[in-house]
Order: structure tokens, then C-alpha cells, then sequence
């Protein structure tokens, strides 16, 4: 038999409360509401595009569609011109996809693999462009492109929409780029490479998850945008994709079920592009901001 005292001790280890196990399920609760909170916008999106009008108001927050209103998303994707308003915003975000990754990362380049006097001094120049609204360039910006031409016309939209991405993708990059060993390069000049060739050949596969996130980031930042989209395109056949949900808003009247299944149909490809490519997202973010 055991002594008094070493069962007695025994005996409190067995009822002792588990702090590790109570954490662990205050972690997981929080991340289930944290979850749900994120879900639910889309839930109420998809729940209000499939009523009729006329059910959006009242007591209840959340109505179950009897019969189902799938109309709605016929209406919407006729009425409100979705296919060429897609066509249009690939163009578009296409174009600013390409320029701002490509530019972003020949400027990180320079700035943190190159050794030259300014090369802090510009890279700390790219980053103050965070510190600008983007509403506040509106009224120059649309001065500027009637004067030179430009207004009405799909490079309205990409110069700004290129611009404002450069600093974010810059820090991204610059993060990243400081984690590749000098090394590389050198060895790869020493053979006679260029600096072209080092960039391209050696360090832009390298930085790889860096690349697909500033891709996808400057993807979703730019695909929902609609107030410079409505402001400098006047043209109906050059329009985006988000002027598709004003379409259905009237002077006295506006008919918000087929809006919400347009808000829907808007949001479908950002949801689908950041559920395959979220963790080349969160790789590329991450390893960047720890080892940079």
C-alpha cells in the first residue's frame, strides 16, 4: 500500500484542474466564432439573393426562400451585363496584375540587391505612397487623364490601380528578397551572367511565394474597386464588373434581391482565387515579414 500522505497527493493530481486543456478549448471556440463572424456576410449574401424584394424587410435577419428565387441570378447576369463586365475587369486587373508585380519587383530588386548611395532613400519614397488615400488623388487623376487623353479608356483605371499597389508589393518583396543569400547572384555573374539574367534566372523562381501573393493580393485588392471604375469610365461597353450591382439601383425605386445576387455573382471569382491559392498567400506574407 501506498503512504497516507503520497495517496492523498495522488488523489488532488487526479482532480487537478487542466489548464493546458481549458485553453486549448477557449483557442478553438474563439477561432469558431472568428470563423463564423468571417462566413456569415456571405451567408447573408447568399440567403438575401434568393428572396424577392419585397422579403428584405422586416423583423427577421435571415429568411428561408420559399420558393427560392433563382430568377434572380438570371436577372442579374443579363440585365446587368455581367459577361462583358467580366471581360472587362480581367482586362483590367490583368494588365494591373502584371505591371505592378513586374515593377514591384524590379524596384525591390534594386533597393535591397543592389548597392547604391539612394537605394534606402527611394525604397522609403515607394513605401510613403501607403500613406496616400487613394480618394484623394481622384480630382487631380481625372484632370490628368482628360488632359493627356486617357479618360474613358482602360489604362484610366490601370495606371492608378498599378500605382497604388506598388508600395505594398514592394515591402512584400523587399522582405523577401532579404532572406536569399547574395551568394547566388554572385556566383551566377562570375559566370558571366547579367543582372538581368541573375534577376530573372536565379532570384525571381526563388521568391516564387512572394510572386503569387502580390499576385493574388493585387488581384482582390483591385477586383471589387468601383469608385475610380465610376468615375473615369463613362463608356458602358468598357465598364467593370462592380458597376454591375449600381445597374439596378433607380432614382425612387431599386430592386435589392437581384442586387444581392449580382454582389454574388461579383464575389464568386475573389472567393474561388483565395480558396485554391490562400496558402501560397499566407507562405509567401509570413515568410517575408519573420525572416526579413
Amino acid at each position: 500500500m501506498l503512504p497516507l500522505h503520497q495517496a492523498e497527493l495522488e488523489a488532488a493530481g487526479e482532480h487537478r484542474f487542466d489548464w493546458g486543456k481549458f485553453r486549448r478549448v477557449i483557442l478553438y471556440i474563439t477561432l469558431i466564432a472568428i470563423a463564423f463572424a468571417q462566413l456569415f456576410p456571405l451567408l447573408w449574401l447568399f440567403n438575401y439573393s434568393l428572396l424577392k424584394s419585397g422579403d428584405l424587410f422586416g423583423a427577421d435577419f435571415l429568411k428561408w426562400p420559399s420558393p427560392p428565387q433563382w430568377t434572380n441570378y438570371a436577372k442579374a447576369w443579363t440585365d446587368g451585363n455581367i459577361f462583358s463586365y467580366f471581360i472587362n475587369s480581367l482586362i483590367v486587373v490583368g494588365a494591373t496584375v502584371i505591371l505592378a508585380v513586374a515593377f514591384s519587383f524590379m524596384i525591390a530588386y534594386a533597393c535591397t540587391r543592389m548597392e547604391w548611395k539612394l537605394s534606402s532613400v527611394v525604397l522609403g519614397l515607394v513605401m510613403l505612397g501607403m500613406m496616400i488615400p487613394i480618394h484623394a488623388t481622384l480630382l487631380p487623376n481625372f484632370q490628368l487623364f482628360s488632359r493627356i487623353g486617357i479618360l474613358d479608356t482602360y489604362l484610366a483605371l490601370i495606371i492608378p490601380y498599378a500605382a497604388f499597389q506598388l508600395p505594398f508589393n514592394t515591402l512584400i518583396f523587399s522582405g523577401f528578397l532579404k532572406t536569399i543569400p547574395r551568394a547566388l547572384e554572385e556566383s551566377a555573374l562570375m559566370d558571366g551572367c547579367s543582372i538581368w539574367g541573375a534577376m530573372l534566372r536565379i532570384v525571381a523562381p526563388i521568391t516564387k511565394p512572394a510572386i503569387i501573393t502580390v499576385t493574388v493580393m493585387t488581384f482582390i485588392s483591385n477586383w471589387n474597386e468601383v469608385v475610380m471604375a465610376y468615375i473615369y469610365i463613362s463608356s458602358d461597353q468598357l465598364r467593370t464588373l462592380p458597376y454591375s450591382v449600381i445597374k439596378f439601383v433607380g432614382y425612387y425605386t431599386a430592386d435589392y434581391a437581384t442586387q444581392f445576387a449580382c454582389m454574388a455573382l461579383v464575389a464568386l471569382p475573389i472567393l474561388v482565387v483565395y480558396a485554391f491559392l490562400n496558402k501560397y498567400i499566407t507562405e509567401g506574407a509570413t515568410m517575408g515579414a519573420i525572416k526579413g
